[in-house]
């Protein structure tokens, strides 16, 4: 048999300590960013999910409002539309009133 034991200096043993130090350390760092790419791997996958539920309810609405001009457009007849005016001729006016009254 061989006798491996190996006689280190003090500095060798310091350079050693040293080393294994910082790799504890490394190491210690590498978990860290282990923990924070899950977290901020579930906190896209949620913005994610929230973004699809929005662009769904935004399609959803703007069917909605589509379906709506349609259904006023075709239920609009002559006095509907004289009517529309008078509303609009009407808000006009008060417009008017209004920017009369800031000019004073």
């Amino acid at each position: 048999m061989y006798n491996l034991s190996v006689v280190m200096t003090d500095e060798e043993k310091r350079l050693l300590s040293n080393f294994e130090a910082r790799l504890r350390h490394l190491i210690h760092l590498h978990d860290e960013l282990k923990r924070e790419y899950a977290d901020l791997k579930l906190h896209l996958e949620a913005k994610e999910e929230e973004c699809e539920k929005l662009l769904a309810d935004y399609k959803e609405l703007e069917q909605n409002y589509t379906n709506l001009k349609t259904a006023t457009t075709i239920s609009l007849n002559d006095s509907g539309v004289k009517e529309t005016k008078l509303r609009l001729s009407k808000l006009v006016r008060e417009v008017d009133k209004c920017i009369a009254l800031l000019n004073e």
